[in-house]
């Protein structure tokens, strides 16, 4: 599913995600607890306020933003 995502941009662009739009509903991002990268992509375990727990991907060539994985703990 493709979402909309605000991130933080430090030393790189698109370091880490910090909120994320599905539709017009808006999820705020607590903790990144994981992340890990292939050579077109960027991987982001996120915690949301929420309490959920999102898979966001970052495809750098296209410059788009998914959610590939949600779950409650």
């Amino acid at each position: 599913m493709k979402i909309r995502v605000e991130t933080y941009s430090g030393y790189k662009a698109d370091e880490r995600p910090t909120v994320f739009y599905i539709g017009n509903r808006k999820h705020q991002i607590v903790e990144v607890t994981d992340r890990w990268y292939d050579p077109s992509a960027d991987y982001f375990k996120v915690k949301g306020a929420d309490g959920g727990v999102y898979i966001l991907v970052h495809n750098r060539e296209s410059d788009l933003w998914e959610l590939r994985g949600f779950y409650r703990k």
